[in-house]
C-alpha cells in the first residue's frame, strides 16, 4: 500500500473529476458510523469556522474519523490536497424512505476562480446503495465547467451521467467543481451519505506518488472523451492539461495544442536579425 496516490489514479482524477473506491470501508466500521447517524452524533452541516483540527471537529464521532484515517482514504488526501488539509464543513445528507424528492443539478458553493487550487469532497455511503435508493448522481468531467451553485438547476438528464450504485463503504473522493445532484429514494429504508470537504494548505505540485507518470495510461485518462463534451472536447483536454502541468511541474502536452496556444514571442525583429 503507496501513502499516495500514483499517477494514473491522479490523471483519472484530473480528467473526470473523480476517483471511486467501491466497499472500501470494512463491515463493521460502516455499521459504527450508521450508529453515529442514527444518534445523531454526525448530523446536519457543520461549517469549521474556528478552523480546528480533525481530531477535534469529528470528537463525537470516532467511527467517521476512523474511516478517514483508513490509509487508502489517507492516500488519496495526501496525493490531492497534501498534508494537513483543513476541513471545510462536513454534511449529512440523509434522505427519507419513499422520499421522491430530487436536488436539481448543482456544483457546490460560489463560482470559483482558482484555476490551479482546487478542494476536494469526500462522498461516503456507509450502506448498500441500488439505484432506488437514489445515490448522488455525477457528471463526471464537468468539474471543469464553473457554474454558479444551482444555476444548472434547469438542466435534467445529461449524456454520459452516472447514478451512484455501489455496496458498502464505497467512497468517491471528487473535485469541488464537479457537477451532481441527490436522487430520489424509493426504497423503504433511510438512504445515508456523508460529504466532507477539505482545503488544502499547500501548493498541489508534487503530491503524488510519480513513478509511473510516463505509463501510457496517463496521457490516455487526459485525452479521454465525454460524449457530452460534444464538439468541445478538445477544449476540456486542454484544461485538464494545464491542471497537469500545475500538478507535476512538467510541460504535458498533446500534439502541441497548449504549446501553439502559448507562443507569444518576445523578441523584436531587430533582435531576430542581429542574432542571425
Amino acid at each position: 500500500m503507496h501513502d499516495r496516490i500514483d499517477s494514473r489514479q491522479a490523471a483519472r482524477f484530473v480528467a473526470d473529476g473523480l476517483l471511486r473506491f467501491d466497499a472500501l470501508v470494512p463491515d463493521q466500521l460502516n455499521r459504527d458510523v450508521l450508529a453515529e447517524l442514527r444518534s445523531e452524533r454526525l448530523t446536519a452541516c457543520r461549517y469549521n469556522d474556528a478552523r480546528v483540527g480533525f481530531d477535534e471537529y469529528f470528537a463525537d464521532s470516532p467511527a467517521y474519523l476512523a474511516v478517514l484515517r483508513l490509509p487508502q482514504v489517507q492516500a488519496a488526501i495526501a496525493g490531492l490536497v497534501g498534508p494537513e488539509p483543513e476541513i471545510d464543513h462536513c454534511a449529512v445528507h440523509t434522505v427519507p424512505a419513499g422520499s421522491r424528492h430530487a436536488q436539481v443539478w448543482h456544483a457546490d458553493a460560489t463560482i470559483d476562480p482558482r484555476t490551479e487550487a482546487f478542494d476536494i469532497q469526500i462522498f461516503y455511503f456507509p450502506h448498500d446503495t441500488p439505484r432506488e435508493a437514489g445515490g448522488t448522481l455525477f457528471l463526471p468531467s464537468s468539474h471543469f465547467r464553473r457554474v454558479h451553485e444551482f444555476s444548472i438547476g434547469r438542466y435534467h438528464n445529461i449524456v454520459g451521467q452516472t447514478p451512484t450504485v455501489c455496496p458498502a463503504g464505497t467512497i468517491i473522493i471528487g473535485h469541488h467543481g464537479l457537477w451532481h445532484c441527490g436522487q430520489p429514494n424509493l426504497t423503504a429504508s433511510t438512504r445515508y451519505m456523508v460529504k466532507l470537504r477539505l482545503n488544502p494548505t499547500v501548493r498541489q505540485c508534487g503530491l503524488f506518488d510519480r513513478s509511473d507518470i510516463d505509463h501510457p495510461d496517463v496521457m490516455s485518462a487526459l485525452q479521454s472523451h465525454h460524449r457530452w463534451h460534444g464538439v468541445e472536447a478538445r477544449l476540456e483536454i486542454l484544461q485538464r492539461l494545464r491542471l497537469w502541468r500545475s500538478l507535476t511541474g512538467t510541460n504535458a502536452d498533446v500534439d502541441l495544442w497548449l504549446t501553439r496556444l502559448e507562443n507569444e514571442p518576445t523578441r523584436s525583429l531587430s533582435m531576430a536579425h542581429a542574432a542571425g
